[in-house]
């Protein structure tokens, strides 16, 4: 009987794990919760007026933190925050910044499909949003996140949403952003 070097025993253990969870992979994509479903485009207008103590933004930056929420959550890539009518002018802080959102969420259906009468594949997909997930977010953005997910977050078609976010009004620390759910969108 022939025997293995000592380094290709150790080498396939090694590997071993690897290989087991990679196939645990494929078949998480091939089971029911991945699996591809039909859905039509919901459009949704809304008028963002950001209220809180810790931050201040500016209504382009307001803007700017809006669609990065908005695509992270699943919307359409061509989902439109344009800053809105502030007193304080272009670039510069305002007590009370507002935007205004237009944007398509996807949800389960199959009468409309996409503008030119194709149906649309949706997933349900995991979203997390936390301190620097997207990147841009920050901890000082937290009020702004409670209000993103109480008054947009509902526009979308999701489940299993778990917040556990606590804003500290007038202070970073001890605030903690986190927002995970799953959100019915196109896959990327």
């Amino acid at each position: 009987m022939k025997s293995f070097p000592k380094w290709a025993v150790l080498f396939g253990c090694a590997l071993l794990p690897a290989l087991l969870a990679s196939s645990a992979g494929f078949a998480e994509d091939a089971s029911p919760a991945a699996a591809a479903e039909q859905g039509v485009w919901q459009k949704h207008e809304y008028n963002f007026a950001y209220m809180g103590f810790t931050s201040t933004y500016s209504c382009d930056g307001l803007a700017d933190k809006l669609k990065l929420l908005l695509v992270a959550a699943g919307a359409r890539k061509d989902a439109k925050s344009q800053p809105g009518a502030c007193a304080s002018g272009f670039g510069r802080p305002d007590k009370f910044a507002r935007a205004s959102l237009t944007f398509y969420t996807l949800a389960p259906g199959s009468s409309g499909g996409s503008p030119d009468g194709q149906p649309i594949a949706g997933t349900w997909r995991p979203v997390a949003i936390n301190d620097r997930s997207p990147r841009e977010l920050r901890v000082g953005d937290c009020e702004l996140v409670e209000q993103f997910r109480d008054n947009v977050l509902p526009m979308f078609t999701t489940r299993a949403v778990e917040s556990h976010t606590t804003c500290i009004p007038h202070q970073e620390s001890g605030s903690i952003i986190d927002l995970k759910f799953e959100s019915f969108s196109v896959r990327r």
